[in-house]
């Protein structure tokens, strides 16, 4: 690559494409994502399968994460983002194909396809640091983040239109949502390919000479996570995801059994959704301006509170307050330890340990989504919001305690 520093025209244009594709990629897995259970429940005959495509998609979007990201570390973000949306492209066309031959089978491999896609997508926000120096960082990861608030309303909106152009077409009504899906991820995959250019790992390989010393100093994985801006930047990433979907997984459930409808459930998810995603510019800017220590501890005191709130009483204004602080915290932590795992790390590092933290933040949601049923079952709302509140607190004393040791660090210097 050319030594001419990178102008500003061609930061924004590498940053639209990222948006735009992981935009349309998030709708197209939302609206695939819909109708899984029911045509799970109907491929397979009884309702106990209705559960094994999510589940396959979130082992297939761990098992990816890492050996695509060692891909990305030695070829590129561009090749290995535009291989993600290409198998999701792949799991969205197998997915037509085995709703029309009415097999189960190979549904649930394309589920896994779907997953492993999500797995590598997920990446765009590493992409989005490598493109700007580290004091605008979490911005651009907050950018990427935010696309997922479009998927998050286009998605669900793609499900009847689709499923009456199939009908219209004279085919299964179900493979609607995955017509759409794979067109979506096509044009994902194209706009990567042909936009991402200059690749951002070049940029930052081309900007950061600086840590080329400190690069050589520790290249093992496992030298890299001794680190301990690396330990906790994937602290807060997983026990940020842990707390998030160990509490939001059963609300609709703790809701079903106070009484709520589907109504007062769908609204509380939507506040949920909303800390999740709608305010993550704000967050970035944030991490930009107080750095990312203070915002980890900000968002472990966020999800803390949250469990805090999440038992004290079935009604709703109180339920999607705390729903709504659960995804605001999830959001700080995930932003600012995005931004600190792209800190300190040399830019040929970047790509296996951020791929290898992303199989640890997948683990960790279906850790959370295992197990909270039988907590549940055996302590209610209440013991989950302690174990929830028990792990943010914890991770709040570590940080604070990482932050004190890295100021100490700072003056002996």
């Amino acid at each position: 690559m050319s030594n001419t520093i990178i102008g500003e025209a061609v930061r924004r244009r590498l940053m639209a494409a990222l948006f735009l594709a992981q935009s349309m990629f998030s709708a197209a897995q939302i609206a695939a994502f819909t109708l899984m259970p029911i045509i799970a429940a109907e491929l397979s005959g009884t309702d106990t399968a209705a559960g094994v495509p999510s589940t396959l998609q979130q082992f297939g979007r761990g098992v990816a994460a890492y050996p695509v990201g060692w891909v990305m570390g030695r070829l590129g973000r561009r090749l290995g983002l535009s291989l993600g949306y290409l198998v999701a492209f792949a799991g969205s066309v197998l997915s037509v194909a085995a709703i029309v031959r009415g097999s189960f089978f190979w549904f649930t491999a394309a589920s896994l396809l779907l997953g492993m896609g999500r797995g590598v997508a997920d990446q765009s926000r590493y992409a989005a640091a490598d493109v700007y120096e580290p004091t605008r960082r979490a911005r651009a990861i907050s950018l990427v983040v935010l696309a997922g608030t479009v998927g998050a309303v286009v998605g669900p909106a793609l499900v009847t239109p689709s499923t009456r152009l199939a009908e219209q077409l004279d085919q299964n009504a179900m493979i609607g949502p995955f017509l759409i899906s794979a067109l979506l991820s096509f044009v994902a995959l194209i706009l990567i390919f042909s936009f991402l250019r200059p690749d951002p790992l070049q940029i930052a390989e081309r900007e950061e000479t600086g840590l080329e010393e400190a690069a050589t100093q520790a290249v093992s994985l496992r030298g890299i996570f001794a680190r301990r801006s690396v330990q906790l930047a994937v602290a807060a990433l997983v026990i940020g995801q842990l707390v998030m979907t160990f509490v939001m997984v059963i609300t609709p459930l703790h809701m079903s059994h106070s009484g709520h409808g589907a109504g007062a459930i769908s609204l509380v998810v939507m506040a949920h959704t909303l800390g999740m995603f709608g305010l993550s510019w704000g967050t970035g800017w944030l991490v930009d301006r107080l750095g990312p220590l203070v915002m980890l501890i900000i968002g472990g005191l966020v999800l803390a509170l949250s469990a805090a709130l999440t038992p004290l009483s079935t009604a709703v204004p109180l339920l999607a307050l705390a729903l709504f602080l659960l995804g605001l915290g999830w959001n700080f932590c995930f932003i600012a330890g995005s931004q600190m795992l792209s800190l300190g790390i040399a830019p040929h590092e970047r790509g296996k340990v951020q791929g290898a933290s992303d199989t640890l933040v997948s683990a960790a949601s279906a850790v959370g989504s295992l197990s909270v049923g039988v907590v549940f079952a055996q302590g209610g709302i209440v013991a989950v919001a302690a174990i929830g509140l028990a792990l943010s607190l914890v991770y709040v004393a570590a940080s604070a305690w990482g932050s004190r040791h890295e100021r100490r660090q700072m003056v002996v210097r």
